[in-house]
């Protein structure tokens, strides 16, 4: 009774259906699976769609075991199911992108590609294509609707769960489309919820890593695409002290993956400040503040705005990462390129990483670290 209760509780703070139709992306876990259930409490006419999207040989894969436990969903909900094949568009838009940026020594988020372009890109294009009403899934996020027709992104409630950094580039036109019926609730709820529907999902464990790839070694994957050298780990006087794997495969502010020689067990942690490609070399420090990155002038490229140009603003750079407060110091020009300038050094700053604004709850835009800005 009482998961019944909570379930009744939080269906209720969605709005209204009426018999409008939706297109739920199913994972196969359980929080895409409650959004569907809880879509169909409120009244949407529901389609539960899986979307396949292109995996290499060497993986293990899960893809047909996800599937299979989204049309059990779909089949204890009593809804439809969909697949959808988007192989293409996310070998292009993600796991390429990916690969180009190491190559050039950057850091991407290709989970963020992966929203950008695939499910709010292409599934979007396709349910909106399709006739249906709404898009949804099941990330920990919320559209706030004003009295009127404008909507913004807030927060998921759940601080721990939160994902509005991995869809900051979601467009101001198609937030009125779009629903994610668990941004209001807390994880522990949300299971909760799963349990009192009997979903078979209910207790399965949440995937982690690259977004429908699942865990995945770095290092492993981009050796099937990048030739990776061993090189030089020197301290900020540029001393060798130790080797790596590959620069491609690190990121300014990572402590870890690399072996410092002639450790002890007093030592500093040591940071990654800077990384040269060309050389094949590495830069560690005890402070982990880019050697790099002039954080008084930070260029962005593909700078978007849900808002109207704001100069104050607060800045995450990444995912739970510290809000940093920051001032943008030019005007936007063609919602393309801005600068950042952060009231303190940041820690972890590296060219192809999103830095995603905030007022408050409500995530206003961000825009991807470029290389103009490296001293």
């Amino acid at each position: 009774m009482y998961n019944y209760l909570i379930r009744k509780y939080y269906a209720h703070k969605i709005p209204k259906g009426n018999g409008k139709k939706v297109a739920v992306g199913l994972s196969g876990g359980v929080d895409s699976s409650v959004s569907a259930a809880l879509l169909k409490e409120r009244g949407y006419d529901v389609t539960g769609v899986f979307i396949k999207v292109w995996q290499p040989d060497f993986l293990t894969c899960s893809w047909k075991e996800d599937r299979r436990d989204a049309m059990r969903v779909c089949s204890q909900l009593g809804i439809p199911f969909i697949s959808i094949n988007l192989e293409v568009e996310f070998k292009k838009s993600v796991v390429d992108y990916m690969v180009s940026e190491y190559e050039k020594g950057h850091t991407p988020n290709p989970d963020i590609m992966c929203n950008t372009h695939v499910k709010f890109g292409a599934f979007y294009k396709w349910a909106i294509d399709s006739k249906y009403d709404f898009v949804a899934t099941g990330h920990y996020a919320q559209v706030i609707r004003s009295s009127g027709s404008e909507c913004a992104l807030h927060k998921g409630v759940d601080n721990s769960k939160d994902q509005s950094y991995f869809i900051w580039q979601i467009k101001k036109e198609q937030l009125k489309h779009v629903l994610f019926p668990i941004g209001h609730i807390h994880k522990n709820n949300v299971r909760k919820i799963a349990d009192s529907y009997k979903l078979i999902t209910a207790n399965k464990k949440d995937s982690q890593g690259l977004c429908f790839l699942g865990h995945v070694d770095i290092a492993d994957f981009l050796s099937h695409f990048i030739t990776l050298n061993k090189g030089q780990v020197k301290d900020i006087r540029g001393t060798i002290i130790g080797h790596h794997d590959g620069a491609a495969l690190y990121t300014v502010g990572q402590r870890h993956g690399f072996t410092v020689e002639s450790k002890s067990e007093n030592s500093a942690v040591l940071y990654i400040v800077e990384k040269d490609i060309s050389k094949n070399e590495l830069v560690v420090d005890e402070t982990p503040i880019s050697k790099t990155i002039n954080h008084d002038k930070v260029v962005l490229r593909e700078v978007y705005f849900r808002k109207d140009y704001v100069e104050q603003s607060h800045a995450q750079i990444r995912y739970h990462g510290k809000k940093y407060p920051v001032k943008i110091v030019t005007d936007v020009i063609n919602n393309t390129i801005c600068s950042v300038s952060f009231n303190q050094a940041p820690e972890g700053l590296s060219v192809g990483q999103s830095i995603v604004f905030y007022r408050g709850t409500e995530c206003v835009g961000g825009g991807i670290i470029d290389e103009a800005m490296v001293k």
